[in-house]
């Protein structure tokens, strides 16, 4: 019968190290305006901004101007590292809201 090695004889396993780098925290966002056509996003309560770049995702606004159809320039900060339920879209943190010609 072959024999195996018993748990004493084990080397204990190296304790990881903490970090000596501190941590990076990101750059806050500069605001931007975009401008483009609101629409409804393919979750309820969602409400998307087509651009002729990305689509964004516009949160943290209840102007009444913000509604599917409406060509808008908003202004605010574009967050990828917020989580939301919308799915699509770069979330976008309005900050305010004009008619676009």
């Amino acid at each position: 019968m072959p024999s195996t090695p018993s748990s004493s004889n084990r080397e204990p396993s190296p304790r990881p190290q903490p970090s000596r780098k501190p941590p990076v925290s990101p750059k806050p966002q500069t605001e931007i305006t975009v401008v483009g056509v609101v629409e409804a996003g393919v979750e309820h309560g969602c409400t998307m901004l087509r651009t002729a770049g990305p689509l964004y995702q516009l949160v943290g606004s209840a102007d009444a101007r913000i509604r599917p159809g409406a060509r808008l320039a908003v202004r605010g900060r574009p967050n990828p590292n917020l989580i939301t339920t919308c799915q699509q879209g770069i979330p976008f943190q309005v900050v305010e809201v004009h008619a676009a010609d």
